[in-house]
């Protein structure tokens, strides 16, 4: 639902009145978790706790890059008024766990590859070993 200027959307809710508490309120709606969150944003877990505990605060370009995944407005992350989390959020949960399977598919795929390097990797060092012990058994 779009809304227009006069609809915008003002959230107070005690808990969700500072900036920490409007990053894990935005979070909770787009269905990400905080781990997810962090490493999107390249943040330690720990950093993202910060935030939502108005402990410390993200840089403006942060702000703007998580207004952007949540679907809310950076003047709405900062201050509480603009386009907060709206009916749509079940929307933007289902497109957050879409784009986190993506990156799970390719992080399988690399994690495969990988996998596949080091197994080969390990017989050509086997094969070597091998033909060493060979070669000692002969000069014996």
């Amino acid at each position: 639902m779009l809304k227009t200027e006069q609809e915008t959307t003002v959230f107070s809710d005690e808990g969700d009145d500072t900036l920490g508490g409007r990053i894990s309120m935005a979070r909770d709606a787009a269905g990400i978790n905080l781990e997810s969150l962090a490493h999107q944003l390249g943040v330690k877990r720990e950093t993202m706790l910060a935030w939502e505990s108005d402990r410390s605060e993200p840089s403006p370009s942060v702000l703007a890059t998580m207004a952007s995944l949540f679907g809310v407005s950076p003047a709405w992350l900062m201050s509480g008024t603009g386009e907060g989390p709206g009916e749509d959020s079940d929307q933007r949960a289902l497109e957050a766990v879409k784009l986190e399977l993506s990156r799970l598919r390719s992080a399988h795929q690399e994690i495969g590859r990988l996998i596949e390097s080091t197994t080969r990797q390990i017989e050509r060092l086997d094969y070597q070993v091998r033909l060493r012990n060979v070669s000692k058994d002969v000069a014996h």
